[in-house]
């Protein structure tokens, strides 16, 4: 393994994707035409103008709860801009809800850890049946956070049957190394409570770690030592490479009832 000397450029995605931006335009605007052809209902879960999430309802009783918690290194996007990532799991009879939190610098990551722990709990009220929780880079850590124990009441956690973390950050202490913290503001002492592989998950949750084949070194190795360390505390949890897929395009698979992840986190 080769030894990090720049920490920057180990945790940079865009400026390894061909046509990056791209991305994000064609994110934006496929969630605002699925929003305009199936118009969520918004929820408050605090007084803080992010803390709401979008609900979009099957068109019968729903079968379960999926939860999908937007990336950006906790400094940036909405889940408005991903809203589309809920049509498949929608059509499959789920309600989906995907949950907003304030951005860093305004907020620590303790702090949102803490709003998607009140924003799970409060959808939980509204839906019945089992849940599975997902997030997408920074999503990834906050899904694998709030299922360490000691965050979820206890009566929400014995409801998720399966977290399935994508491209996750777990292991914070390496962020300190780089310019991202200056919004972060993370301390040691804050980076190791607020890293999921540092703390002990609930062992009644099945995990999934899945990161694309093609992603940077770092979240390769963020993602295999997640499954590394929980495995060793008795946990059902399975690591998945994609391949051929980036930083970027890895969470397409949640938008095809056929695609990777959407059979990973619907699975029994």
């Amino acid at each position: 393994m080769v030894k990090i000397t720049d920490f920057d450029d180990a945790y940079q995605n865009g400026a390894y994707i061909p046509d990056a931006d791209g991305f994000i335009t064609r994110w934006t605007e496929a969630a605002a035409n699925f929003r305009a052809s199936y118009p969520p209902v918004t929820h408050h879960y605090g007084a803080g103008p992010r803390q709401y999430f979008d609900l979009f309802m099957p068109d019968g009783a729903p079968n379960g709860l999926s939860i999908f918690i937007h990336g950006g290194y906790w400094r940036r996007f909405s889940p408005r801009e991903f809203s589309h990532l809920a049509r498949a799991l929608r059509d499959a009879g789920q309600a989906v809800a995907l949950p907003s939190y304030t951005l860093a610098p305004e907020a620590r990551i303790a702090q949102i850890t803490d709003e998607m722990m009140r924003a799970v709990s409060h959808v939980a009220g509204l839906v019945d049946g089992p849940i599975r929780i997902t997030g997408h880079s920074a999503g990834g850590h906050l899904a694998t956070r709030i299922m360490c124990e000691g965050v979820l009441p206890d009566a929400v956690a014995s409801r998720v049957v399966q977290v399935m973390s994508i491209s996750g950050v777990h292991d914070l202490r390496p962020l300190l190394r780089t310019e991202i913290n200056q919004d972060l503001r993370l301390s040691f002492e804050e980076a190791v409570r607020e890293s999921p592989a540092l703390l002990v998950p609930r062992n009644t949750v099945r995990f999934v770690a899945a990161v694309g084949g093609d992603e940077r070194p770092e979240f390769i190795r963020q993602n295999d030592l997640l499954a590394n360390i929980w495995h060793g505390e008795g946990v059902e949890i399975k690591a998945m490479r994609l391949a051929g897929l980036h930083h970027f395009d890895v969470i397409e698979e949640l938008e095809r009832t056929e695609g990777q992840l959407f059979q990973q986190l619907l699975g029994n």
